[in-house]
Formats: structure tokens, sequence, C-alpha cells
């Protein structure tokens, strides 16, 4: 309120200012920390059963993503554990092999015969590499697939708890009946079919480079055994 007071006259004329009602409000929520803590969202929300429950909900929900996401990437680098072991057993394997091939091919004696034989490393060599390669393909299955549903997962979390954020900032006027968006990857049809073979290749770029020096080993045998 302000008094204007007209000295310059006989007869004063005093002048109101009604002061906003909003600020006024706001000032004594600051002048008065009972009352602005009272007006707390979080104030509200622990005075009304309905959002406490629903806050409540929603934190062990939360929970549960995390540690099944904190499970899944444990699974996945126990996985990549297992396909470098694969690979590791691969190229031991070949190197025996190679080893052992020379030392038949040192015995001039048994040349002869060990060249019209040479087949039967060829095919060992092979059915062993593809047998590993098999094993090494279904791991890289299963490190894909779960690692979908580690996306999946994270996106799901990502959607509760900007809900809980926004639970916590309204108080008690959240609207109970919303629910977390699950979160989905929009790609365009022509998009995704114009790189889906060079993310096929990618996934499967430890399978692919292990078939190619099985194709390039395979002839080894012959070489070895029978020479140039």
């Amino acid at each position: 309120m302000a008094d204007f007071v007209d000295m310059g006259k006989e007869s004063a004329h005093v002048v109101q200012i009604p002061g906003d009602a909003d600020n006024e409000k706001k000032l004594s929520l600051v002048m008065d920390p009972i009352a602005a803590i009272q007006h707390h969202p979080l104030m509200e929300i622990s005075e009304s059963p309905g959002h406490l429950l629903l806050l409540k909900l929603w934190q062990r929900e939360e929970n549960l993503f995390a540690r099944r996401a904190a499970l899944r990437e444990t699974r996945m680098d126990s996985i990549k554990r297992e396909i470098f072991e694969l690979c590791c057993s691969f190229f031991v394997f070949h190197f025996l092999f190679l080893i052992l091939l020379f030392v038949s091919s040192v015995d001039i004696v048994g040349r002869d015969l060990n060249c019209r034989d040479w087949w039967v490393p060829t095919v060992l060599s092979v059915s062993t590499s593809l047998v590993i390669v098999g094993l090494v393909q279904a791991k890289v299955w299963r490190y894909w697939r779960v690692e979908r549903q580690l996306q999946r997962e994270k996106g799901d979390n990502r959607a509760l708890s900007r809900c809980i954020q926004e639970l916590r900032m309204k108080g008690s006027s959240f609207d109970l009946s919303k629910e977390p968006a699950i979160a989905k990857r929009m790609k365009s049809s022509s998009v995704e079919i114009k790189w889906k073979p060079l993310t096929w290749c990618k996934q499967n770029t430890v399978t692919i480079a292990l078939l190619c020096f099985t194709g390039f080993i395979s002839p080894a045998s012959k070489l070895v055994l029978c020479g140039l």
C-alpha cells in the first residue's frame, strides 16, 4: 500500500494501490519456513496416501530395473569371455594342426602315402573348425539378444525415472492415472532396410573372420603334404 499526500492542497488525497495476492502469498511462504515446508511437493505427497503409494511402487520398480540391467551387463561380460576362449581354442587347434602336418611331411619315405590321404586331415580340420565356429555363433546370438533386452530395460527405466521426477515436482497435483510410456526407437523403414546388412555384418564380425580363416587354412593339408 502506498499513500500519496498532496501537501500543496488543503485537503489530503490518499491513493491506495492494491498489492498482488500471489506475490504476497510467496512472500509469506518465504518469511514463514514452516508454511514453505508444508507446501513442498514432497510434503504434499506424504499427506496423500495415493501419491505416496504410487511413489513407493515406482521407486521399487526402478530398483528392480536397475538390478535386472546389472545382471544383464554381467551376463554380457561372461558371454564375451566365453567367445574369447572359444576363439583362442580355435587358433590353438590350427597351430597344433599345422605343426603335425609339417612333422608328417618330413618323412620322405611315407610322403607319397601321406599325399594320397591329404583329404583326411583336411576334413578333420574343416569339421573341427565348423564346430567351433557354430559354438561361437551361438554365443554371439545370445550376446546380442541380451543386449537388446538390456536396451529395452534402460528405455523403460528412463521413462519411469521421468515419471518419478514429475511426481516429485508436482506433488498432490500429479495425475495418478498416468503411466510410464515405454520408450520405442522410431526408425524409418527405408533406413532400416538400407543399413540392415551392415548391421548384420557388424554383429557377426567374429564368425565371419573365423569362417574366412577356415577357408584360407583348409588347403594347407594338401600344400604341406604334397608340396606346391
